[in-house]
Parts: structure tokens; C-alpha cells; sequence
């Protein structure tokens, strides 16, 4: 892990983020029946994202009737490569793309520190796991979307 980076977990009166309780894997047990046999097989799988980057907009907290509240934010990572074929670096020699990811934070404690301390350009470190969904939107037309259910947020302390 990064050991230059705070978590989101707690504060203290100081200002600075404490109490940090990394999560080492996230386990599912996925079960699969057999065609000869009426036992189940116990299987893991893995379903974990890191991303690295900047806060696009300053978070939301939202909370829909008979559900938990879920703080949601932007965060945009880049992908740089030398595209020229110089030796030589050169201003134009290098290439980015940069993607957008749409982060739901819905654990108690980190949904209202995340809420609260990250701010739009923060550069922060997060793990979690990708949820595709489909909701339907308000012409009633039936959508996709991918979010990052995020399950531990570190702030970083770096210059904008």
C-alpha cells in the first residue's frame, strides 16, 4: 500500500484522518451445481478495483426513500504513453486518456468522512469492487451504468 497516504476512516480534532483498517481481499463464494451430482462446490472470486486519481466534483450525498444514503463522486485516472519514436523526449511525443469513473462510497463511517473531506481535484487512493446496474431514466427508457462501490479511501497530500 501506499504508506504516504492518509485514510478517510475517521478525523481527529487536528484535522488529520486516522484509524485506518486496511481490506486486504474481497471474497464471494459463488456456488455451481454439478449436471451429475446434487452437491455444491464452494468456489472464491475476486472482484477488486484500485484507482489512483483526481476528484472531478466535490461530493454528493444522496438518499432515496427505504434505502441507504450513498455519497457519490467523479474520479478521473490518466493512461500517459510516448507516442514519437526519438530517443529524445519531446513535448508532443506523449499521449493521455483519461477516464472518468463513477464512485458510490455507501459504508457508514467512510460515506460521511468521504462526504465531508474530499473536495473537487483532491487526488485520492481508493479500492473497491465494479457493480454494473441498470436503472431507467425519466423517459423511461432503460439504462446501463458502472460504478466503483468503494470499500477504503485514502486522501493523498500532494500539490494540486
Amino acid at each position: 500500500m501506499l504508506a504516504h497516504c492518509l485514510p478517510l476512516t475517521s478525523c481527529c480534532a487536528a484535522g488529520f484522518l486516522t484509524g485506518y483498517r486496511p481490506l486486504l481481499v474481497l471474497r464471494q463464494f459463488v456456488r455451481h451445481e454439478s449436471e451429475t451430482s446434487t452437491s455444491l462446490v464452494l468456489e472464491r472470486s475476486l472482484n477488486r478495483v484500485q484507482l489512483l486519481g483526481r476528484v472531478g466534483q466535490d461530493p454528493v450525498l444522496r438518499q432515496v426513500e427505504g434505502k441507504n444514503p450513498v455519497t457519490i463522486f467523479s474520479l478521473a485516472t490518466n493512461e500517459m504513453w510516448r507516442s514519437g519514436d526519438s530517443e529524445v523526449y519531446q513535448m508532443g511525443d506523449v499521449s493521455q486518456k483519461t477516464t472518468w469513473h463513477r464512485i458510490s462510497v455507501f459504508r457508514p463511517g467512510l460515506r460521511d468522512v468521504a462526504y465531508q473531506y474530499v473536495k473537487k481535484g483532491s487526488r485520492i487512493y481508493l479500492e473497491g469492487k465494479i457493480d454494473y446496474g441498470e436503472y431507467m431514466d425519466k423517459n423511461n427508457v432503460r439504462r446501463q451504468a458502472t460504478t466503483i462501490i468503494a470499500a477504503l479511501t485514502r486522501k493523498k497530500h500532494m500539490p494540486r
